[in-house]
């Protein structure tokens, strides 16, 4: 009657050592494995975005570098006050775009001489109103205050050109 009692008492789902075996092997082994796969194929290769067309393209403007150094020839020719006025400053102040003063315009100009060169040069250089800053872009400082010595002594000022940095150490 024990032997009957004992088979009796056991009735699990598992009932021999070979079902204990294949269930550890399903419980264990087998989703160590699916991880495993899951793993390697999210890190293996770069995939598309949704909707993405040109990924080549998009991958490039996010790589996309910040800023960029660009060497000039520091012995170039300065270029004049009239070179600098036609390439950069003409486009707004030939025809007083966004409240700029006009070239030669005596009574726009006026006050803005009143405050002197270094108050031109640092409106020029920093912008002031609508005008954006101009240092720092295709002409060098000097060439810049140039052209604002240019366009004030164009209305009636007597602003002297500046001279390039070496030739003004040289003068001293």
């Amino acid at each position: 009657m024990s032997d009957n009692s004992h088979e009796e008492a056991h009735t699990g789902p598992i009932k021999t050592p070979k079902q204990l075996v294949w269930a550890s092997i399903f419980a264990f082994v087998v989703p160590v494995f699916i991880i495993i796969g899951l793993v390697s194929y999210v890190t293996s290769a770069n995939k598309p975005a949704a909707g993405a067309v040109n990924t080549e393209k998009a991958v490039a403007e996010r790589l996309q570098k910040i800023g960029s150094v660009e060497i000039r020839d520091a012995n170039r020719p300065l270029k004049s006050g009239e070179e600098v006025f036609k390439a950069q400053c003409a486009a707004c102040h030939a025809t007083g775009a966004a409240g700029a003063p006009k070239f030669q315009d005596v009574a726009a100009w006026a006050p803005r001489i009143k405050t002197g060169l270094d108050a031109l040069l640092n409106s020029a250089l920093k912008g002031k109103g609508a005008m954006a800053p101009q240092g720092g872009g295709d002409h060098s400082d000097v060439e810049i205050a140039r052209a604002a010595v240019y366009m004030a002594n164009a209305a009636g000022a007597k602003f002297e050109e500046p001279k390039a940095p070496a030739a003004a150490a040289e003068a001293k």
